[in-house]
Order: structure tokens, then sequence, then C-alpha cells
């Protein structure tokens, strides 16, 4: 089939029907009907006739309203379905390179200790990397005030003073926002 020709598909019909004509039809149509002719044999059909000619016309506009409609709410179905099926893609490929990094860490047979540290330290700053390309980033609580949207209270610590009254004091978990959305709160003592 060529680009010219499309296929309409309504309860159990096909139309096949050729664009570039009922493209080229209807703009003859716009243009007479502007200039206030009609055509002659629109003149000489009776009222009846020219009536259903009208009816034939908008119940060709409606299907292929209707099929078109039809086609693009399965080709946006069908798109969204690959956007949750392939979504996380691009973690997952931003993610692999770390996972390598594991695996010669894991088959390298070393013994030092500080060699182990700082190839874990490489790896860990490699990941933390990976993430904030991502858009995911740490919620800082060092000596932060106490914010109900980053922060979730697991302790309240008595006697700290004043000017430690509604402070962070520690963090026990880590928060985490993704594109400045939180996706896991920071979990911390608060100053009483």
């Amino acid at each position: 089939m060529s680009k010219k020709e499309k296929n309409i598909k309504i309860e159990g019909e096909e139309l096949e029907l050729n664009n570039e004509e009922t493209t080229q039809n209807y703009a003859e149509a716009q243009a007479e009907e502007a200039n206030g002719e009609k055509a002659p044999a629109e003149e000489e059909l009776d009222p009846l006739t020219a009536a259903q000619n009208e009816a034939e016309q908008w119940k060709d506009k409606y299907i292929r309203l209707v099929a078109e409609f039809e086609n693009y709410k399965k080709r946006t179905l069908k798109e969204k379905s690959e956007l949750i099926l392939n979504g996380s893609e691009k973690t997952v490929a931003a993610i692999l390179p770390i996972l390598d990094d594991f695996e010669r860490a894991t088959a390298d047979k070393t013994e030092d200790p500080q060699a182990i540290k700082e190839g874990y330290e490489l790896i860990y700053k490699k990941f933390l990397k990976a993430l904030e390309t991502l858009g995911v980033n740490k919620i800082e609580t060092d000596n932060a005030d106490f914010n109900v949207d980053y922060h979730e209270a697991i302790a309240m610590v008595p006697g700290m003073g004043d000017d430690k009254k509604g402070k962070v004091i520690d963090c026990v978990q880590t928060g985490y926002t993704l594109n400045d959305k939180v996706i896991r709160h920071a979990k911390v003592a608060v100053g009483q």
C-alpha cells in the first residue's frame, strides 16, 4: 500500500481511501463554496438527493474521524506500554558499569586490606555519581532544621539545649530525592 492510500476498518468493513484524491476533491468543493458556485450536478438534483449526498459526506467525515481517533488511541496505548516496560533501561545502563567493577573486585585475590578499602571507596563514589546523573540526590541532614517534607523523626533527644531544639541531631538512614521529589525520607533523631 502506498503512502497515498489508507485503510479504514469500521465494524468489519474495510475502506481503502486515496488521501490525495480525497484531499483534492475536498479542496475543490471548498473553493467552489467560497466562490458561491455550486457544482452543475447539485443544481439539477432534487432536495432529497442533495440531502442524501450531504449525509454521505458527513458520514464519510465521521468514519474517517472515528478511524483516526481509534488509531491515535492504539498508538498512544502502545507508546505508554513501551515506556512502562523499557522505562528503566536508562537506569540499568548507568548501573551496569558499576556491576562490572564489583565483579572485577570480587575476582581480584588481593589480601591487602588498604587496597580493598580503596577499591570499595572508588566503586561507592562511582555509584553515587551514576545516581546523581539519573537525578537521585541525598537529603542533607548535617546541622539542618527538622523538615517534615524531607525528614522522618524516629527519636526525640531531650536535654540538648535551646540551640539544638528542632534541629537534626543524628541521621539513622539517609533519605533521597529523585528530580526534587522525595523517594525516601531521611530517618533522623531530633533535638527536643
